[in-house]
């Protein structure tokens, strides 16, 4: 506590140390990994194993650095949570690497190093987030147009999502789902209230004015539509959950939980039934050892369950699974079985536990903010990673149809880690803000 013109002010302590403690014992963490791989696999620590080390550990830095330059007030737990993440997907990726073809460490660093380039970035330029509300029906257009390329492109397992030139790819429904989270928030920050107290009473539900509700309901089908188009099921369950809970969010309405449930469920039903990718996914779901008793072998969701099973409490330990079993998909959403089954399910606790504290965080900074739009941004940029989490894990625990999307920072996937590292930004940078001493305090 301090005095100025003899009155008390609020000391807020910056918790920039805790911070970077947290980060370097992050990196020490991902290292000790990297280093149990070479161990159980070749006997001997990795030869590159103070490379990786020092790759990360720079990142790690400079995220940190800039963080004390541009945003000392700042939540001190997500970029710590962020690095932690990043630094064992790349452990999981590299122990893969080793028994599948293909070498996607490298590459994933490559992705890792723009990620926090552009967090960075992030925390340089955008000094107030409410400077992105100016720009909200552009971002959704801008959104509406990346859904739309990849229909021009060649599917890939099923499902147009990625966007390919020669030898690179990326997928734009990451870089969407952000700028559509900045148009809900813009626009239910202004009809907040009209859509809460408004409207016609129909039994227990009072419906909103069709003006008010009708651009955000345009917007939300148009999005909803071409990723059906697209046969892309995770990313449109993803879209349709952020909107109920945003839409909430602005309300306070348990009524739109209930609807946007059921609307859902019809969604579900509709897609699967007319979708020969997505029925078999459905199929596989309903009896994930049905290939087997049909003489094909274990397919994708049979061998996640059966590596969950060999994992045990404690794991087999890193390097010693036969995860790799799964095909294709072991590097992307099946990498949350490898997690299973070689760090046991206390490991696969442990990663859950932190996204749960990511989520978390950026709740207590959405209810933190003062003003309505960087509430329902922070509360929708976590909703969205909790939102994903579930859909991957939920697919591959087979608690729900497969979707095929990528597990935030640890699985496989260029677009997915930059992605995930601007939005841990944008909550840093208003975490920042909303922990900031008021200037006029204590006059």
């Amino acid at each position: 506590m301090t005095r100025t013109a003899g009155r008390p002010r609020r000391t807020v302590p910056t918790r920039r140390t805790t911070e970077l403690a947290l980060v370097l014992a992050a990196v020490l963490i991902a290292v000790l990994g990297y280093a149990e791989v070479g161990l159980n696999l070749d006997g001997t620590v990795p030869a590159d194993a103070g490379e990786y080390g020092a790759a990360l550990g720079v990142l790690a830095l400079l995220a940190h650095g800039a963080v004390r330059w541009r945003a000392p007030y700042a939540d001190p737990l997500p970029l710590p949570i962020g690095v932690l993440l990043n630094g064992v997907g790349l452990v999981v990726i590299y122990r893969l690497d080793r028994a599948t073809p293909g070498s996607a460490a490298p590459t994933q660093l490559l992705w890792s190093t723009l990620g926090v380039g552009l967090f960075i970035l992030v925390l340089l330029l955008l000094r107030d987030h409410k400077r992105l509300q100016r720009y909200a029906y552009i971002g959704a257009l801008a959104a509406l147009v990346l859904l739309v390329l990849p229909i021009f492109f060649p599917p890939v397992y099923g499902s147009r999502i990625w966007i390919t030139a020669g030898p690179f790819s990326f997928q734009p429904g990451e870089f969407a789902k952000i700028l559509l989270a900045v148009f809900f928030a813009a626009y239910l920050a202004v009809h907040r209230d009209a859509l809460a107290l408004t409207g016609r009473r129909v039994w227990r539900f009072r419906l909103p004015p069709g003006r008010v509700l009708a651009p955000v309901l345009v917007i939300w089908a148009a999005f909803v539509g071409v990723l059906v188009l697209e046969t892309d099921l995770g990313t449109s369950l993803m879209f349709f959950g952020l909107f109920v809970v945003m839409l909430y969010v602005a309300t306070a309405r348990t009524g739109w939980i209930v609807i946007g449930l059921f609307l859902a469920a019809v969604a579900a039903v509709g897609v699967g039934r007319f979708s020969p990718h997505v029925h078999s996914r459905v199929e596989d779901w309903l009896d994930p050892l049905g290939s087997i008793a049909a003489g094909r072998g274990a397919n994708q969701i049979a061998q996640s369950l059966f590596a969950f099973a060999w994992g045990g409490e404690l794991g087999a330990g890193l390097g010693n699974g036969h995860s790799a079993l799964i095909g294709f998909a072991a590097k992307s959403d099946f990498i949350l079985a490898t997690i299973g089954e070689e760090l046991g399910l206390t490991g696969l606790v442990a990663v859950f536990l932190l996204y749960a504290l990511l989520i978390s965080r950026g709740f207590r900074t959405g209810i933190a903010l003062r003003d309505p739009f960087g509430r329902l941004l922070a509360i929708g940029l976590a909703a969205l990673v909790g939102l994903q989490v579930f859909v991957v894990a939920g697919g591959v625990l087979d608690l729900i149809p497969l979707t095929g999307m990528t597990l935030p920072f640890v699985a496989q996937g260029g677009s997915s880690v930059v992605t995930n590292w601007i939005i841990v930004a944008l909550l840093v940078r208003m975490s920042d803000i909303a922990r900031r001493p008021d200037p006029g305090e204590g006059r």
